[in-house]
């Protein structure tokens, strides 16, 4: 018995009308949507139509009637609080879905259909406070500055008010301090809003015990270590964040959240649950970036987070650079890292790290290792400091001869961070300064190396998009040692993205050798500016515009050659989330270390 499959003209003709009511193009929940406001200012109608939920609702792509009808029942409640917010108490809303108040249209009578609504409101007389009174404070609390008596009588004042207070009362120890009464009256005749709100701030209290849950891997001893929560000492929130962000820096976790406890233990503790949950404990990242000249740069890195249960964070990295690079030959660095978390104290790590490195220059040809041992201090959340002891193998090739390099390293730096964002900062400041004593073994010098870099960002223009302005200083000397016996890694050069855009990668260093005006090696005194304009076309979508100047020398010896540089061009960013991506065309402007245009792309901005 066989089956055939046929469909009758009426159902072909239905699935051919399905299919050009998908194809075609999807008629708008609402037609018209129109606001008309009484009696305001610029800044209402703005706070009015940020708060609509109208607005939101229509601008939704996948957006329905049924949306629209629930968007208008609930834009007399935003608007209502948004003008509160603004100090306005007396103002009447009306929302007409095609001539009807939406408020008297009963929910299982909701419209089909929505064609226009209109928004009318009138925004009433400002009011101003009368009483203003939120006690008692704790000692040096600090309440907003617009909320007392006379002043515009803004809802979020009173809110604000109440949580300084809170915020005060919880920083002296009084962690369950909460509103034991408040009166809160509009006067319509006086135009006036009375706050009179008392605070019941309860018992000091200490913290109690840490308990820990959702640990896997990671040692609940070291969980409570890198916490280091103070435990029988006066509460403050404080020491409860910072807990919670040594906890968060490991990497070990996926989230942290410290609770305190709904009750007090007798007489007076606080106890504190953490809840974990860790992250996978292997992670691989892979990069590239290119330049015109300088060619592509490969790195990939391996990272174990918890390698022996108490946060130890292995990191191996390797990196290839300069593959295709016009002046140089090709680099190749292999390194290994062990960090420890809270050794010897909560906010100190201690590293220890093995670097194997090739480094084929224009003027040398570089092999070495080395060894190193770092504390790491955070002392606070923009103070960072570093200092260590390292040695180092470098045996070093040039146009004349072969050199070995061998010292012992005191490397101590300070790192200031207050950028709002370090892949794509709008505003804020960074300067990292370092200070490097070595004592050189054999025919290698002793001294110091000092660096320093700072860049500052200031942000204009609209809050979403700014256009940012923003420099950067770097300089460096190597004090103490010859030119020639100075190790080759502690000496400058200029030139590339990471100094000098349009110059060739460290085209600009010395010649210490007058009779053979070819050869070069790094100064021993550098400074470089850079400036950029960074300019948004879309919330994606931006252009740069940037120039940059280096200096290099050495103070014994008499070059007045190749001491300075500079360049500039245009760049393109794209923001991807997690940081833009990045592609600079530069060309140099000044000195002769450089001829024609450069290209870099890479991820971040370039400083």
């Amino acid at each position: 018995m066989s089956v055939s499959s046929y469909r009758s003209p009426s159902l072909r003709a239905a699935l051919v009308l399905l299919a050009i009511a998908a194809a075609a193009p999807q008629a708008r929940a609402l037609d018209r949507l129109e606001f008309r406001v009484a009696g305001s200012t610029d800044e209402v109608e703005k706070v009015i139509k940020g708060a609509s939920a109208l607005i939101a609702a229509r601008a939704a792509e996948d957006s329905e009637t049924q949306d629209i009808f629930s968007a208008a029942r609930s834009e007399y409640g935003r608007l209502v609080t948004a003008l509160y917010g603004l100090g306005y108490y007396s103002p009447v809303v009306s929302v007409l879905v095609d001539g009807r108040e939406a408020a008297q249209i009963p929910p299982l009578d909701a419209p089909e259909t929505i064609g226009t609504i209109i928004v009318q409101v009138q925004v009433g007389p400002p009011f101003r406070f009368g009483a203003a009174r939120v006690a008692p404070l704790a000692p040096e609390t600090e309440m907003p500055e617009g909320f007392r008596t006379g002043e515009r009588a803004r809802s979020t004042l009173v809110q604000d008010a109440v949580s300084a207070a809170a915020d005060g009362w919880r920083s002296a120890g009084f962690a369950k301090v909460d509103v034991g009464s408040q009166t809160v009256v509009a006067d319509h005749a006086r135009r006036t809003l009375d706050a009179d709100v008392r605070m019941a701030p309860g018992p000091r209290l200490r913290f109690g015990d840490l308990r820990i849950t959702g640990e896997q891997r990671m040692s609940e001893r070291r969980i409570r270590k890198i916490a280091n929560l103070p435990t029988g000492e006066t509460y403050d929130p404080e020491e409860l964040a910072d807990s919670a962000d040594r906890l968060r820096r490991t990497g070990v976790f996926r989230s942290v959240s410290l609770t305190e406890d709904e009750t007090v233990t007798a007489p007076d503790l606080l106890g504190i649950t953490a809840t974990v949950v860790e992250e996978l404990p292997r992670r691989y990242s892979f990069g590239v970036e290119v330049s015109s000249l300088e060619g592509a740069t490969i790195s990939g890195q391996w990272i174990h987070r918890n390698l022996l249960g108490g946060g130890e964070r292995l990191t191996v990295t390797g990196e290839v650079d300069n593959l295709g690079a016009s002046n140089s030959g090709v680099d190749y660095r292999l390194g290994v890292t062990l960090d420890r978390p809270a050794t010897p104290t909560a906010d100190t790590t201690l590293g220890f790290g093995v670097l194997v490195e090739r480094l084929d220059e224009e003027d040398y040809l570089a092999d070495t290792v080395s060894l190193s041992t770092t504390l790491t201090r955070l002392f606070s959340k923009r103070l960072t400091g570093s200092l260590g002891v390292g040695y180092t193998y470098s045996d070093v090739e040039d146009d004349f001869g072969s050199y070995v390099y061998e010292y012992v390293s005191l490397p101590g730096t300070l790192v200031w961070n207050s950028r709002d964002n370090d892949l794509n900062p709008t505003e804020g400041f960074y300067v990292a300064a370092g200070a490097t004593p070595f004592a050189g073994m054999g025919e290698t010098g002793s001294g110091g190396q000092l660096t320093l870099d700072s860049r500052a960002f200031v942000g204009f223009g609209n809050e979403d998009r700014p256009f940012v302005l923003a420099g950067r200083l770097q300089a460096g000397a190597v004090l103490g040692s010859e030119l020639i016996e100075a190790p080759r890694n502690y000496l400058f050069y200029s030139g590339g993205g990471g100094t000098v855009r349009g110059q060739p990668y460290q085209s600009l260093g010395v010649r210490p050798d007058p009779t053979d005006p070819d050869y070069k090696i790094g100064g021993t005194r550098f400074a470089a500016i850079s400036a950029e304009l960074r300019a948004p076309i879309t919330r994606r979508i931006g252009v740069v515009a940037f120039a940059d100047a280096g200096y290099v020398t050495a103070e014994d010896i008499d070059s007045d050659r190749d001491d300075w540089h500079a360049g500039a061009g245009l760049g393109l960013r794209y923001d991807t989330g997690f940081g833009p991506i990045r592609v600079d065309v530069a060309a140099p402007v000044g000195g002769d270390t450089g001829d024609g245009v450069q290209i870099y792309v890479g991820i971040g901005q370039a400083f």
